[in-house]
């Protein structure tokens, strides 16, 4: 049954807790060492990731994407530099090394200066260099841009990663969104308007599904897998409608699609609702979470003078994220981790948890998706201290009533909608 949050808990929220965290000894408890398979794939990876969508924009304070800032650009670089491979040493030091990036973060077309996927690189280098025992499992996506034609572009893009990456090879390759342009949809049109003959022949035999759209971006990872770029590969924005498509697709070449990458989080639950996480645990693939702490926005609207706050009005990611960034769900947001931190002070089993470790809103919704189980959150690090942070939602577990309590909590809070590609 779920609790109701009475106005005397409200008032203990004045008190600012300071975070420490040591191991809880509890059952069924995930620790930092704790590896998962990601769908039927043999791809093992730690059950926490770190996303690294802006990496290579706001290490560099955006001086690649607008050239008068270029004095800027080498003025910071040093010093954010620091900041962002010290974020990377202690994630790989205490264990997570699961890091996930794309072709498109921190993009190439921003004037060639820098990007994710090359810092990222660099990173992994430098660290093998130090210690060649080092795995890390590094995952990235290929853009599906209209002008990408066939199997073959997708193996194109992912060997310009690879190059990016210094790596011979990566563990998880995803498509990062469904082409909502299918060129059968165009046939019909034209069939509907009554083109001529000779008109219709043309198109259809330019625009094949196999050369055009999604078929051929699926070939292209499965001949990837058979070509020993990958381990793995993955999806990433897909409703449960295309899921199934792409899972039965890549079945027939006997592959696995080992993951779902899709924006989940406690006040972003639209996998829940829509069946997306639902149909992932039906076909065995696994929901990889980003922006699991609700695009950076909660912790930083809750916290204003916290140093994990990434985003505000005034500075706002760049790309579709944007427009989440608005005065109303700013003056929404901050709701979630009342609520979050209320519900802490009255359960009975995060009060044990707290008589052995200090806990704090954020480990609670990190833990919140590991808790239900087939859910990799890749919360985006860019500072040591937000490792720290991030790492521990590990090493204990909700449990299924404590999950639901907090569901219950917050099923009245509207939540931000922002960009759904996965209705495409």
């Amino acid at each position: 049954m779920a609790m109701h949050v009475s106005s005397a808990c409200f008032s203990a929220l004045s008190e600012r807790r300071v975070f420490r965290v040591r191991a809880v000894a509890y059952e069924n408890v995930t620790t930092e060492d704790d590896k998962v398979k990601l769908g039927g794939s043999d791809l093992k990876v730690t059950r926490l990731g770190i996303g690294t969508s802006n990496l290579g924009v706001t290490t560099l304070a955006r001086a690649d994407v607008l050239l008068p800032y270029a004095l800027e650009f080498r003025l910071v670089k040093n010093r954010k530099m620091k900041v962002a491979k010290a974020a990377f040493d202690v994630n790989v030091d205490g264990g997570i090394t699961f890091f996930d990036t794309a072709e498109v973060c921190g993009s190439r077309a921003s004037f060639g200066v820098v990007n994710s996927e090359t810092l990222l690189g660099r990173f992994i280098k430098e660290k093998k260099q130090k210690d060649p025992r080092i795995d890390v499992a590094v995952a990235t996506k290929f853009a599906t841009l209209l002008w990408r034609l066939g199997r073959q572009s997708a193996i194109a893009a992912l060997k310009d990663s690879l190059n990016c990456l210094e790596l011979s090879s990566v563990k998880l390759y995803q498509l990062h969104w469904y082409v909502p342009y299918e060129p059968l949809l165009f046939v019909k049109i034209l069939v509907s308007a009554k083109v001529t003959t000779k008109s219709y022949q043309v198109f259809v035999l330019f625009f094949k599904p196999e050369i055009w759209g999604n078929e051929g971006y699926l070939d292209g990872l499965g001949d990837a897998v058979e070509q020993g770029l990958v381990k793995a590969v993955g999806v990433s924005n897909y409703s449960q409608k295309r899921l199934r498509k792409a899972h039965a697709k890549l079945q027939k070449r006997g592959i696995s699609l080992a993951s779902n990458q899709v924006n989940y989080s406690l006040i972003y639950k639209a996998p829940k609702e829509n069946g997306v996480k639902s149909t992932c645990d039906e076909l065995g693939i696994t929901l990889i979470a980003y922006s699991p702490i609700a695009q950076d926005m909660d912790f930083s609207c809750a916290n204003k003078d916290s140093p994990f706050r990434l985003y505000t009005l005034e500075n706002p990611p760049i790309g579709p994220r944007r427009q989440i960034y608005t005065p109303e769900n700013f003056q929404r947001s901050p709701t979630i981790f009342i609520y979050v931190e209320a519900w802490l002070k009255i359960s009975p089993k995060v009060q044990y948890f707290s008589s052995l470790s200090i806990l704090d809103p954020l480990q609670v919704v990190l833990n919140w998706l590991i808790a239900q189980g087939n859910v990799v959150p890749i919360p985006g690090a860019k500072k040591a201290e937000q490792v720290a942070e991030f790492a521990s939602s590990l090493g204990w577990r909700l449990n299924t009533e404590e999950v639901a309590e907090l569901r219950a909590l917050v099923t009245e809070i509207k939540p931000v909608t922002g960009f759904p590609v996965e209705k495409l």
